[in-house]
């Protein structure tokens, strides 16, 4: 457990050189989580696979979701600083493998190597920070970093738009290489060797067992046609055995008992259902502009921009209501929002503006930022103190979950429904927008349409799970900073006293 009497023997110039490694690394994965999107149409243009389209996201997510507890466990038995350097090194690997791929498998395979390390980064960072600064001093910090990953996200679609479309979508990858030799070489100089003294059990099989039902619930979704009972089987067999597992596990990596709480139950469907959702959009909308409109991938990005900047802004502004209003409210507007922003998605013809869509993608974000803070900040006033930090990991876990069973299972939905329709393939790595004609381009957007339509009806569940959620007393309050902060704690693990200054009593 960090506290802040290990701030002590590190030096404010150690300190400063270690946050700038720190915001190196997490703006690489804060990019990483969406500038793929605008690269991907062109990735298929040039490798092929379209049916294996949504495997790319959903293998990153994957990884990245079952290794962050895992690499925090190793962190309190190894220290933090060497599970940094591994996480950002096989980060580093993986992005190298995902440039060079030659075909959509290799691509797949590379991406999880890098959703492998992204699983350290981000939690290990907050977990750093949580040991160099104090109590007072950590709000400012993680408001910085929480200002890097908004920033970054923002600014991810149109950078990945821009670099496939000025170099090639291989840079998407191995423009990570630089920046993540720096952040490595700056967090090894000046980050002090510790011993770490706490004993930690480590649920390998836990893990294992999860991360192969979840695959095998993938497959059976996005999968073979006449594949999907096999896996479907696999998978409830495996889940059942996680399930025995946990129980009985003294460390759990997911402890079960708190999903008998009506609380954490309704809000981990919530989370998992917007998570779905979220994801859905990111990875199919660049795929309906370039492919159906013909747009460049830098055009692609700037409609996703909006996505991400609406997400920000009601993360922010939403912390505050929560307190005057309540969490069910705002969590009901965003759902309403998120279910508006779908249906302009699905309303959407090759024939309608392009603004259209630029308003459903920033009402979808509106709708996101507010629902997912405001449901994430009553999980954390709805527990106990001692179970905070679990809480908020399992709430991440849910959406992580979501977003990767909710991308298969749209990616199956188009690709069942383009029967001969091919991309085209074999393209130079200079062309960036995967235009189609005539009937294949119609048929390829009322196979996006329906996704759009299964996205509605996502968000439109979700709603109306967000209408049963209990109610939760916010006594202590939310000061003004918990949504910036909330934002740098994505996909994170925490520990009691690690939590973001957000919500501390």
């Amino acid at each position: 457990m960090a506290d802040s009497s290990h701030a002590a023997p590190v030096s404010l110039a150690r300190r400063r050189a270690i946050t700038a490694g720190l915001l190196l690394g997490i703006s690489l994965a804060a990019l990483e989580a969406t500038v793929v999107g605008t690269a991907m149409p062109t990735v298929v243009a040039t490798l092929g696979g379209l049916a294996h389209y949504s495997w790319v996201f959903s293998s990153y997510l994957l990884t990245s979701t079952a290794t962050v507890p895992i690499w925090g466990r190793l962190s309190d038995i190894y220290g933090r600083r060497r599970m940094y350097l591994g996480g950002v090194v096989v980060f580093l690997l993986g992005s190298m493998l995902s440039g060079i791929s030659q075909t959509m498998f290799q691509l797949i395979a590379a991406r999880a190597v890098q959703g492998l390390g992204a699983g350290a980064i981000v939690p290990l960072s907050v977990t750093i920070v949580g040991e160099l600064y104090t109590l007072a001093e950590r709000g400012r910090t993680q408001a910085l970093f929480s200002g890097v990953w908004g920033i970054a996200s923002i600014a991810g679609p149109l950078l990945g738009g821009y670099i496939t479309d000025a170099l090639s979508w291989r840079w998407v990858f191995y423009i990570n290489l630089p920046f993540g030799a720096l952040s490595l070489s700056v967090i090894a100089l000046s980050y002090p060797r510790r011993r770490e003294t706490t004993r930690a059990r480590v649920d390998w099989l836990g893990a294992a067992l999860m991360f192969a039902g979840v695959s095998a619930l993938l497959l059976a979704v996005g999968g073979e046609t006449g594949s999907g009972a096999a896996w479907l089987i696999a998978s409830g067999v495996l889940l059942a055995l996680f399930t025995y597992v946990e129980r009985r596990v003294v460390d759990p990596i997911l402890p079960l008992e708190l999903f008998s709480r009506p609380l954490i139950a309704r809000t981990g469907v919530v989370a998992f259902l917007f998570g779905a959702a979220m994801f859905g959009a990111i990875a199919f909308v660049p795929l309906y502009l370039q492919g159906v409109l013909g747009a460049t991938a830098t055009q692609a990005g700037q409609v996703l921009t909006p996505l991400f900047l609406g997400w920000v802004i009601t993360s922010v502004i939403s912390a505050r209501l929560t307190v005057r209003m309540g969490y069910r409210p705002i969590a009901i507007a965003g759902g309403v929002l998120l279910t508006a922003g779908y249906l302009g998605l699905a309303l959407f013809t090759p024939d309608t503006s392009r603004f259209v869509m630029l308003g459903a993608c920033f009402t979808l974000g509106l709708g996101m930022g507010s629902s997912m803070l405001a449901v994430l900040l009553a999980v954390q006033h709805g527990v106990e103190r001692a179970r905070l930090g679990i809480a908020t990991s399992l709430n991440q876990f849910s959406r992580s979950i979501g977003a990767s069973v909710g991308v298969s299972a749209m990616g199956a939905l188009m690709t069942r429904s383009l029967t001969g329709v091919p991309l085209p393939q074999g393209t130079v790595a200079s062309v960036s927008a995967v235009a189609l004609s005539g009937v294949a381009r119609l048929q390829f957007a009322a196979a996006l349409h329906q996704v759009f339509v299964t996205g509605t009806v996502i968000a439109a569940c979700a709603l109306g799970v967000t209408m049963l959620l209990p109610p939760v007393s916010f006594s202590r309050g939310v000061p003004a900073g918990a949504g910036e902060q909330m934002i740098a704690a994505e996909m994170t693990t925490l520990d009691p006293d690690e939590e973001p200054a957000g919500v501390l009593d």
